[in-house]
């Protein structure tokens, strides 16, 4: 690694184009070392800055992959006449064996491909053989990352059933599956979308007031769902509906959460990702499958290593003195 201390942007990652399965691999590269103490995570830290606003702190650090890292996101609610994302963040990354800080990323663009690749790292174990069918309940940045994550590793795919608050943020999801030559279908209906969705990806952001509203009954006896919400949209009392319950870092997390951020007392997590990717166990016959999680670092230490090697391959980037 050089000791130039690199920035990456949202601009300069998107240029990147780092792609679903570049990203997939390495995440899945990343918890396989976990699984045998090639790096080391951290659970999140929290500290409360304000009325439902949160400073969050990770870090990790891999002696085989040459760097250690610390993110840093901030979670603000915003008001009505603010024009900026309620989520932000940076990823600060130093060389493994002097410490020199060697690259600063966008946070924003590291979560949104991490946490879709971690969905389908998980998927690679969990869903059904060839989907034909996914279901997105939230349809903002996240679901656009996950159509994209989910159609390349699922070609199979053919129908997107979509349900959002918001009208607009449906269709641009509709639009987007469309181009993908997927038959998008918006619904209001989150009982008939879960019928019908093979594959489905909940990322409701908490808010005041939120009331869990997903039946996990109600999916098809062999189906997978990544809560990318941790759990928050799903009604506590169906989770034990799933078969197998799995999580991206038992570390971090023993259980989903409900509407209100607190753990579910109905199920428990029984493994992780770095324990799925090392001994992976498939049940015979067809099972419902829950991956709930809230992003472990690991995801994160993966995305910027690949970030910083393309970015240094390509020329991309600003370098910064220090």
């Amino acid at each position: 690694m050089s000791s130039e201390l690199l920035y990456l942007s949202n601009a300069d990652i998107q240029r990147l184009q780092i792609s679903p399965r570049e990203a997939r691999e390495a995440v899945l590269a990343c918890f396989r070392d976990h699984s045998i103490g090639r790096n080391i995570g951290l659970p999140k830290s929290f500290i409360s800055i304000g009325p439902d606003s949160w400073l969050l702190s990770m870090t990790a650090a891999s002696q085989i992959k040459g760097i250690a890292t610390t993110k840093t996101v901030t979670i603000v609610p915003v008001q009505k006449n603010q024009d900026r994302p309620r989520v932000n963040g940076l990823v600060v990354v130093c060389d493994y064996q002097t410490g020199v800080p060697i690259s600063v990323l966008d946070g924003n663009s590291i979560t949104l491909l991490r946490t879709a690749a971690t969905s389908a790292a998980a998927a690679c174990y969990l869903a059904p053989d060839k989907p034909a069918t996914i279901g997105m309940i939230g349809c903002g940045l996240q679901a656009l990352s996950h159509l994209d994550a989910f159609v390349d590793l699922f070609p199979s795919l053919r129908r997107a059933y979509l349900i959002s608050r918001s009208e607009e943020s449906a269709k641009r999801v509709a639009t987007a599956a469309y181009e993908k030559r997927l038959e998008p279908i918006i619904t209001a209906d989150p009982d008939a979308l879960l019928s019908k969705s093979e594959v489905v990806i909940s990322a409701v952001p908490s808010s005041p007031g939120l009331q869990s509203f997903l039946n996990a009954r109600s999916l098809p006896r062999a189906s997978f769902a990544s809560a990318v919400d941790g759990g928050r949209s799903w009604r506590s009392e169906t989770l034990t509906a799933f078969d197998r319950v799995v999580t991206d870092s038992l570390a971090q997390s023993s259980s989903p959460v409900d509407a209100s951020e607190s753990p579910v007392k109905t199920v428990n997590y029984e493994e992780d990702l770095a324990q799925l990717t090392s001994n992976s166990r498939r049940r015979s016959g067809p099972i419902r499958a829950l991956f709930g999680f809230r992003g472990f670092v690991i995801s994160d230490l993966a995305l910027a290593e690949l970030a910083i090697r393309k970015a240094r391959a390509l020329g991309i980037g600003m370098v910064l003195a220090r």
